[in-house]
């Protein structure tokens, strides 16, 4: 089993900036795909980045690539988003995903197998 616990969650202006954590509750990641996904009312959930714990290769939605960078941490067993340049249309919650499946499903909600309880992002004047 893999637990998952996001933060870093909160408001912030247009053009401002965030950093969101993963913590995974487990040592050995190595075989899995970690993505973050976000939700707005009345959406679907939404891939937003995808980063491979064994490569470390990376994966971005159009809209939010040149702005949003995924990152990892193997000493604490954590993935980052760092979110720059915020839109009010990234107002979302933002999800943490894991997954053994291969990378080619890295945007597939339906593909990844735990998730964490989400953090809210707010982007708004």
């Amino acid at each position: 089993q893999v637990q998952l616990v996001e933060s870093g969650g909160g408001l912030v202006q247009p053009g401002g900036s965030l950093r969101l954590s993963c913590a995974a509750s487990r040592r050995t990641l190595s075989r899995y795909l970690m993505g973050w996904f976000r939700q707005a009312p009345g959406k679907e959930r939404a891939f937003v980045a995808a980063i491979s714990w064994s490569t470390g290769s990376t994966w971005y939605a159009d809209s939010v690539k040149g702005r949003f960078t995924i990152s990892r941490d193997n000493a604490k067993n954590t993935v980052y988003l760092q979110m720059n340049s915020l839109k009010p249309e990234d107002t979302a919650v933002y999800y943490c995903g894991a997954t053994l499946s291969v990378t080619s499903n890295y945007a597939n909600h339906g593909a990844y197998d735990y998730w964490g309880q989400g953090t809210q992002v707010t982007v708004s004047s």
